[in-house]
């Protein structure tokens, strides 16, 4: 770890998207509620950082506890749905969020299920302004919901140890990503309330692969995320990165 860190400015922070969050904090363990695509995603999701993290730091992915003593942070951790299965891989889990009411779920869910993870109500540029550097860094289906991408890439980056990784999923600023993660999932299928994306924040691959690479990151992998509608499940597919995709890269010793 370092002492200081380079000074970020402004703030990633959109105040209407932590209020829409907010409103519907307490839902968000209910697989069958507002966040049941992503209680249906979180196999998929979580698997690929498993085996993926597994594989860098040369351990059995199937076996024992795969991420055990390395430090993960989650960015945008919501109710904590990704912290609870990687603390239970062996990682020591910090979850952060910008609405406190999430953070109130996320801890008192992690009580219930006697996990010990570290959650603050703080923002990924506010975290990097500290000392605290972690070998593995999320932020899944985050950045399309932030003011400053660009900002939130480069604390993104800084926040990852050297040596260390970072994961991120969003959704490609594509047609195909209008008609079925907006018109589809929002207006058709009510999957999700509405409003929850604006498609002009979506990103293309390129876009986050150069925000990330300007902090020191260099990319590895980048897959796309299917949906079956006639299974209900997800799985990966490297030549579709139409609509859902994640990727993972690596910071430099």
């Amino acid at each position: 770890m370092t002492d200081s860190a380079p000074t970020l400015r402004a703030s990633t922070i959109d105040p209407d998207e932590v209020e829409r969050f907010s409103r519907i904090a307490d839902e968000w363990w209910d697989p069958t509620g507002k966040f049941a695509p992503l209680h249906r995603l979180n196999p998929v999701r979580l698997g690929y950082i498993r085996d993926r993290a597994a594989a860098h730091w040369k351990r059995d992915p199937l076996t024992g506890l795969p991420l055990a003593g390395l430090s993960l942070l989650d960015i945008g951790c919501g109710g904590g749905l990704i912290c609870e299965p990687t603390a239970r891989l062996g990682a020591q889990v910090t979850g952060i969020d910008a609405a406190e009411r999430n953070i109130a779920t996320a801890s008192l869910h992690a009580r219930r299920q006697e996990l010990e993870i570290d959650y603050r109500a703080t923002t990924a540029e506010a975290l990097a302004q500290s000392s605290a550097r972690f070998d593995i860094v999320l932020a899944l289906e985050i950045v399309e919901h932030v003011a400053d991408v660009d900002l939130f890439l480069e604390a993104c980056s800084q926040l990852v140890k050297p040596g260390g990784l970072i994961f991120l999923s969003t959704l490609n600023r594509t047609a195909k990503a209008w008609a079925l993660a907006i018109a589809g999932a929002e207006y058709l299928l009510r999957w999700l309330p509405r409003g929850t994306h604006d498609w002009r924040k979506f990103l293309r691959p390129s876009e986050v692969v150069r925000g990330l690479g300007a902090g020191g990151i260099t990319p590895q992998e980048i897959v796309g995320v299917v949906y079956n509608p006639l299974s209900r499940t997800w799985s990966m597919n490297k030549n579709d990165l139409d609509v859902n995709y994640m990727m993972y890269g690596s910071k430099g010793p």
